[in-house]
């Protein structure tokens, strides 16, 4: 083994949806800690940005072209990626959408939408993924999930059911694919400011309240999630595989909002 088994010198990695938000801030993760990343997107002139942050830390970077709700564009995503890079070794399921409703509103298109990109569609790329990685009897699948794979939230139920079977079809995969070497291991960010949720954090008052139930009383920034990323693809993990590991700064405790007067840090 590496003497550094956080190193990700010589391995190709994808992160799908990442053109903003947490697929950004896992692809220069990935891409510091010495892999070469190939960045998915629907729009491939939203990866310039990200691209460019990948090439100025000396890794090679590939903007690749990817609608996960598309089978056959799942798969042309996977052969450009092994054949231009080389192989792949990692991926990162992160693209994903929501639709904020109450349940009473949620039209059936709704509900595919985000089902078929938050669920459907991360199966099919880890499929397209693992072919490439199971000849090798080697790889790391990382499915992106959120606090809401195992808690729930009123107005966004389509979006709670499918990270919570994100959790779940993570479990099944790491089953099925762990006698080939594969890991498949589900990254459940809190509450990190996203284009997703952008609307909520325009209110003070409910960023006020967010932090006070989270034990780290703050949300999470871009960095936070840097070492658990790099900790799942890395041979540091080799021996994980199945888990739901939660970055949340403690929310999912169960904390709730302060009562009682605050207590002062000891001096």
């Amino acid at each position: 083994m590496n003497e550094n088994i956080f190193d990700l010198s010589g391995k190709v990695a994808i992160v799908t949806g990442a053109g903003r938000g947490l697929g950004r801030y896992c692809a220069r993760a990935l891409a510091n800690a010495g892999a070469n990343v190939a960045v998915t997107s629907r729009k491939p002139d939203s990866l310039k940005e990200v691209c460019a942050e990948i090439e100025a830390l000396g890794r090679e970077a590939l903007p690749v072209e990817l609608d996960v709700r598309d089978y056959d564009s799942i798969q042309k995503m996977a052969e450009t990626v092994d054949s231009q890079l080389g192989g792949i070794d990692i991926l990162v399921n992160n693209a994903g959408c929501n639709i904020r409703k109450a349940s009473e509103e949620v039209s059936w298109d709704d509900w595919n939408t985000v089902v078929d990109t938050n669920l459907r569609g991360p199966f099919f790329t880890a499929q397209a993924a693992a072919k490439k990685m199971i000849p090798k009897r080697k790889g790391r699948i990382i499915n992106i999930g959120s606090v809401t794979s195992v808690f729930g939230y009123a107005g966004i139920a389509p979006y709670c059911a499918s990270k919570g079977g994100i959790k779940q079809l993570t479990m099944s995969l790491a089953d099925d694919w762990g006698m080939f070497g594969l890991t498949v291991n589900c990254l459940a960010p809190g509450w990190f400011q996203t284009e997703l949720n952008k609307v909520l954090y325009d209110n003070d008052e409910w960023v006020e309240y967010l932090s006070d139930r989270i034990p780290m009383k703050r949300p999470g920034q871009p960095n936070d999630l840097d070492g658990a990323v790099v900790f799942l693809a890395s041979d540091a993990s080799q021996y994980v595989t199945g888990q739901c590991l939660l970055v949340d700064g403690g929310i999912t405790t169960g904390a709730t909002r302060a009562t009682v007067e605050k207590r002062k840090l000891p001096e």
